[in-house]
């Protein structure tokens, strides 16, 4: 199994990046949440990955963080109806903490806005993963983008839903804020430069 692929980025769009390797131009399929994190085509990049071997087909899936790619292993492996292309849509829509919140508290409603799943799935989401979650290890690698605490995340976001923000809109500022600002940024930091 291919579990990382380190190389060139030649391309990259919010779904789909491309890494060269030894004269190979790998196509992976990301979520929105590691394209943000990308590095300028042309520089050095790894994804943590996860293939899919079907008899028609051979797909890469990679992810910023080997916490990110559990994840999606996670809801592919345990969740019904959950498959490949609508868990890289969830974690496109919801960074891994508030993904991780919204299982841990029961939140259907904001697991239900993520394009491809209804209430239904919803549900299953946390009745299948809400004793699995929370556990994960976030592991930082030398040369990956480091990342704000993700409970300074989760009280950035839950700062901002107080104040009226729809979930993943607030969780898509502080991601953004968290990019501008780098991994020691404070709640309050992370609040003040979303609200900006």
């Amino acid at each position: 199994m291919i579990t990382s692929i380190q190389g060139t980025l030649t391309a990259a769009t919010p779904l789909h990046a491309v890494v060269e390797l030894n004269g190979f131009g790998y196509e992976v399929n990301i979520p929105v949440t590691t394209a943000e994190k990308l590095p300028a085509p042309g520089a050095t990049v790894k994804l943590h990955t996860h293939v899919i071997y079907r008899e028609d087909a051979q797909t890469l899936y990679g992810f910023a963080t080997p916490a990110e790619r559990d994840f999606f292993r996670l809801m592919i492996e345990h969740v019904t109806g959950v498959g490949p292309k609508v868990a890289l849509s969830i974690m496109s829509r919801l960074s891994l903490p508030l993904l991780e919140e919204a299982i841990r508290i029961g939140d259907i409603a904001t697991l239900a806005k993520c394009p491809g799943i209804g209430k239904k799935t919803a549900e299953r989401l946390v009745v299948e993963l809400k004793s699995k979650v929370g556990g994960t290890a976030t592991t930082v690698e030398p040369g990956a983008p480091a990342e704000v605490s993700p409970s300074s995340h989760r009280d950035a976001v839950a700062a901002l839903t107080a104040l009226g923000y729809k979930a993943a809109d607030a969780d898509q500022a502080v991601r953004r804020a968290a990019l501008t600002l780098g991994p020691k940024a404070t709640t309050e930091a992370l609040i003040k430069k979303a609200l900006a």
